[in-house]
C-alpha cells in the first residue's frame, strides 16, 4: 500500500507540474496578446491620424479647386480691397496680383507656341500623307 500513495503522491506532484506549467503558457499567452494588442492600437491610431490629415488635405484642395473654378465677383474684389488697412498692403496685393498675371501671361503664351506647333506638325503629317496616297494612286 505504500508504493500505491507513493505512486500517488508522485503522480500529484506530476499534476502539480503540468498545471504550473499550463498557467505560464497561459501568462505567456496573455502577455503576447496584450503585446499584439497594444501593437494593434498603436498601428490603428497612427492610420485614424493619416485619415484626418489626408481628409483635412483633400478638403483644403477641394476648397482651392472651388475657389479657382468659381472667380470672384466685382463684390467680393472690392470687400477684400477695403479690408486692407494701409496703402502697403494693399501695394503688396497688387505686386502679387501682378506677379500671378505675368505668370498666367508667360503660360499662356507658351501653351500658344505649344499649339501652333502642334498644329503645324498635323497638318505637315496630313500633308505626307495626301502626297503618299496621291503617290500610290499613280502607280
Amino acid at each position: 500500500m505504500s508504493q500505491e500513495v507513493v505512486g500517488w503522491l508522485n503522480e500529484v506532484k506530476d499534476l502539480q507540474q503540468q498545471v504550473r506549467a499550463a498557467k505560464a503558457a497561459e501568462q505567456s499567452a496573455h502577455a503576447s496578446t496584450d503585446n499584439w494588442r497594444k501593437r494593434y492600437e498603436i498601428e490603428a491610431e497612427q492610420r485614424r491620424t493619416e485619415t484626418l490629415v489626408l481628409q483635412n488635405t483633400i478638403a483644403q484642395l477641394q476648397a482651392e479647386l472651388d475657389r479657382l473654378k468659381n472667380p470672384p465677383s466685382v463684390t467680393e474684389m472690392q470687400a477684400e480691397v477695403f479690408q486692407f488697412q494701409t496703402v502697403a498692403e494693399l501695394q503688396a496685393k497688387l505686386a502679387e496680383v501682378w506677379r500671378d498675371r505675368d505668370r498666367l501671361a508667360q503660360d499662356l503664351k507658351a501653351e500658344q507656341l505649344s499649339h501652333a506647333q502642334t498644329r503645324k506638325n498635323l497638318t505637315t503629317a496630313l500633308g505626307d500623307t495626301v502626297d503618299m496616297l496621291s503617290k500610290l494612286k499613280q502607280s
